[in-house]
């Protein structure tokens, strides 16, 4: 079953963010646009690379109105750590969501059930708590945080103007399409 436009499942988890423990549940998403960023684990290869490449863009993302949460199955102690120990991942400014019972991975529907570690899911979620966009990637593959920018832009274009959708490539600003009769058969 496709999670485009559900709503986001109930969910409370602890998150470390700007040096403290905070609580992040469904409501926190409310009245923004958000990103849920799952990655496989703390301490890896590939998931620094990601967080770091988002951590470059957060600004761009907070000027859109979007807050980034990154989400693994590991602890908030455990993000702390990671945080505190590593360059790349002490420059995130965005809650890092700990899901150590694995319920929010699975409500996502990207827990690999047999290791109790999620797949690299992307969500971009409106600001009624409806997600948008969905994104898997295999564990490894990276991500690209300037892809994902025009996606949430995009996105927020057809939420603003229903009328309209954007085309492959789409860059804000560009022409955008007005589904008709009239184009059935001419692109």
């Amino acid at each position: 079953m496709s999670l485009i436009h559900t709503q986001v499942k109930p969910f409370k988890a602890t998150a470390f963010h700007n040096g403290e423990f905070i609580e992040v549940s469904d409501e926190s998403l409310k009245g923004q646009w958000s990103v849920f960023f799952f990655y496989p684990a703390d301490f890896t290869f590939v998931c620094p690379t990601e967080l770091g490449d988002l951590a470059d863009h957060y600004e761009e993302f907070k000027r859109l109105g979007v807050e980034i949460y990154s989400v693994s199955t590991d602890t908030h102690f455990t993000h702390k750590a990671w945080h505190d120990s590593s360059a790349t991942i002490g420059k995130l400014q965005f809650p890092m969501l700990a899901d150590p019972t694995l319920q929010i991975s699975r409500d996502f529907e990207v827990l690999i059930e047999s290791d109790g570690l999620a797949e690299r899911g992307t969500f971009v979620i409106d600001p009624e708590g409806k997600i948008q966009i969905v994104e898997i990637n295999a564990g490894n593959i990276g991500r690209n945080a300037e892809e994902l920018l025009r996606k949430v832009k995009a996105a927020q274009y057809v939420a603003a103007h229903p009328n309209e959708v954007c085309p492959a490539k789409w860059q804000e600003g560009e022409e955008t399409l007005e589904p008709s009769l009239d184009l059935v058969g001419k692109i």
